[in-house]
This record gives C-alpha cells, sequence and structure tokens, in this order.
C-alpha cells in the first residue's frame, strides 16, 4: 500500500497522520467501524480528527466524518478506509470542520 494513503501511512509510520485544518488548528486522525452492521448488512466506516491545542501536548476536541467506507465486515470497512488516499482524508477533515466548527 502506498504512503500516499492512511493505511499506507500508518504502516510505514506506526503512528496516524497529522493534518492542519481549514481552521489552522492541528488534528490527528483515526479509523471508526461500526460492530454492528446496519439493516442491508454493512459497517459504516467513519474517520475522527482529534484536535490538538496549540502546543500538541492535548486534545482539545474532535470533529467526525459521515460514513466514508463500507464493507460486509468490520474489518473489510477498515481496509476500504485505509485505502483512502491523504488528499481525501484531509478534504473530509475539512468538510468535518465545515459541518461542525464547534465553539473552540
Amino acid at each position: 500500500m502506498s504512503e500516499a494513503t492512511l493505511g499506507g501511512y500508518l504502516a510505514k509510520h506506526e503512528r496516524p497522520p497529522a493534518f492542519a485544518g481549514q481552521d489552522g488548528q492541528p488534528y490527528s486522525v483515526d479509523l471508526f467501524v461500526d460492530e454492528a452492521p446496519d439493516d442491508r448488512g454493512r459497517h459504516a466506516g467513519s474517520l475522527i480528527f482529534v484536535r490538538w491545542s496549540p502546543s500538541g501536548d492535548r486534545p482539545v476536541g474532535h470533529v467526525e466524518s459521515e460514513p466514508l467506507a463500507w464493507g460486509r465486515s468490520a474489518l473489510e470497512a477498515e481496509e476500504r478506509l485505509k485505502a483512502l488516499s491523504l488528499y481525501d482524508v484531509k478534504a473530509a477533515l475539512d468538510q468535518a470542520i465545515e459541518q461542525d466548527p464547534g465553539e473552540w
């Protein structure tokens, strides 16, 4: 898997990638996959973006993406999330910030 994908980055660096959100704040990303399938038998996968303090020493909030991948198993949904390019992950972060700008 290419380092330009979420899964490739995680494998190579053994840590989540970090991004500057469109709000200028620092974020890291993690995967979230529903353990139980929906009524169609699919597990939904989303990204959770943790917002960090300016010094990076503590989390101060988070935003979540809409479901971005589905699978017949949680593992399949996770693998599909890992196949996302880092450009797509950044776009999902900015969209999540737009949808929930929060009151920081």
